[in-house]
């Protein structure tokens, strides 16, 4: 499919990918959009692994470590840091800004202009929604993703609305709905989403240790409890 530069960089037209690429046969690199965007170069970093089934349109940078499982699929003007594990049957639509080290997992749908910060997981199945309007004639120029900050913990099948926010170091428990902005270290559950503690005041239910969540200092020691 290309051409390899001395230091083991593969290149292509409109495609630059990082020394060390191991790319499966049915992956589809460079995949045009129809949607009118300023560059359509794909750049991948080193190390990568792309695994069968995943398409990764035109037009994203995506740092140095980048591992797909199956029938993955990144959008354009996406945004993505290094070390960044996608899971089998996710997506990553287009406008994201996605930081270092981040997992997501399986059959998760991340909107359009989300932002994810460094070293943050998403179970499987989370969606993130983008539009707080749908169907109306203006919620294509007011659409956006939410905010989730470094460290955030969310578990199976959260549901994530547009525009919240959620702070550093958090955990979103499964099947929770999050309606409105997290404060830093929380603890949220439910529908619609509510903090009901710290994560600092989380205990292991396994008894392998006495607080999974004792080493993020500075987070959660005085998060309110919602009623």
């Amino acid at each position: 499919m290309s051409d390899a530069r001395e230091d083991g960089a593969i290149i292509v037209p409109e495609i630059i990918i990082g020394k060390d690429a191991v790319i499966d046969e049915g992956v589809k690199l460079g995949y045009k959009t129809g949607r009118k965007i300023k560059d359509f170069t794909l750049r991948i970093g080193g190390q990568a692994c792309i695994r069968f089934g995943t398409v990764i349109y035109a037009g994203s940078t995506i740092g140095n470590g980048l591992a797909t499982g199956h029938n993955v699929t990144i959008r354009e003007e996406n945004e993505i840091g290094d070390n960044f594990n996608v899971w089998n049957s996710t997506t990553i639509d287009y406008g994201c800004k996605i930081g270092n080290n981040v997992k997501i997992h399986c059959n998760c749908y991340i909107a359009q202009f989300t932002v994810v910060e460094d070293n943050a997981f998403m179970a499987p199945g989370v969606t993130i929604a983008n539009d707080i309007h749908p169907g109306c004639e203006f919620s294509n120029k007011c659409m956006r993703g939410p905010h989730i900050e470094e460290g955030v913990e969310i578990g199976v099948n959260v549901t994530i609305l547009p525009f919240v926010r959620i702070g550093a170091h958090s955990v979103i428990g499964s099947g929770t709905v999050v309606t409105k902005d997290v404060p830093p270290g929380s603890v949220v559950v439910g529908n619609p989403g509510r903090v009901i503690c710290s994560v600092q005041d989380l205990k292991c239910q396994s008894g392998l240790t006495d607080r999974p969540y004792k080493d993020i200092l500075n987070y959660g020691s005085s998060v309110p409890q919602e009623d």
